[in-house]
């Protein structure tokens, strides 16, 4: 909702929704990209309820590009050359790496895995499908991402309202750090949109997994969180895999 509140506002003032042509298939691709959200954040966080962070994230955030990438090939004619192929895995490797220093201590391990697996193939889809949305259909990406995320606000409205005074808690006491997630969340996949208007997917999805770089240094020195030495080995591997995938 927060999302919605901030950048439905701004496409509507830059007069985003006048410069697309609202067809049947228009309608279809900014439903779909809401759709295919809504199952991501359901299966990711039903992952987290069966299994813990340390196996379900890196599984998700591992195999979404990896998925992607395949899609892209397969579905979208994309062709990736040897090298920007080694650059992919070396981003995925590293990915699976920073992000699985914790042994699995909990939960149900096999339904952790599956929801692992199944949202990050609900990562690859949303991005492919919001792919072909911003670079062929040329819907504005601050506009398919406002629309989408006032759809995935309204379809889970009634799950709020099931849980009222536990949303009007959580707002009282964490007003400020809601509104800056709904912010940054929605900017960052708006990035991610205008790059893939003219970029291909191959290079985009693996690209965005620098932020497991970021949230490494960042949980290093804010949080004390352990294993640095093995998360500055992956990544380095990420690191690199950068440099070489923007070389190819």
């Amino acid at each position: 909702m927060a999302g919605s509140a901030i950048f439905l506002p701004v496409s509507i003032a830059l007069g985003l929704f006048q410069q697309v042509t609202w067809n049947a298939q228009t309608i279809l691709f900014v439903l779909g990209s809401g759709t295919l959200q809504i199952f991501y954040f359901l299966t990711l966080q039903k992952g987290y309820a069966k299994g813990d962070l340390s196996l379900v994230y890196p599984l998700a955030r591992g195999t979404g590009p990896l998925f992607a990438t395949i899609g892209a090939v397969v579905l979208l004619g994309e062709q990736p050359t040897l090298i920007g192929l080694i650059g992919a895995a070396m981003i995925i490797v590293g990915v699976f790496a920073i992000s699985s220093t914790a042994p699995h201590t909990g939960g149900d391990r096999r339904w952790a895995v599956g929801f692992g697996l199944l949202t990050g193939i609900f990562i690859a889809s949303y991005t492919l499908w919001d792919k072909v949305a911003v670079s062929a259909l040329l819907i504005p990406p601050i506009l398919l991402d406002s629309v989408s995320a006032t759809i995935r606000a309204t379809a889970l409205t009634p799950i709020g309202i099931k849980r009222w005074p536990e949303v009007k808690r959580l707002w009282r006491e964490h007003k400020w750090a809601i509104i800056g997630v709904g912010f940054l969340s929605e900017l960052s996949y708006i990035l991610v949109l205008t790059a893939l208007k003219t970029a291909p997917v191959i290079l985009v999805a693996p690209l965005r997994e620098i932020s497991i770089l970021i949230g490494t240094v960042m949980g290093a020195k804010l949080l004390a969180e352990g294993h640095l030495r093995r998360r500055l080995l992956a990544s380095s591997a990420i690191l690199l895999g950068v440099v070489v995938l923007v070389l190819s």
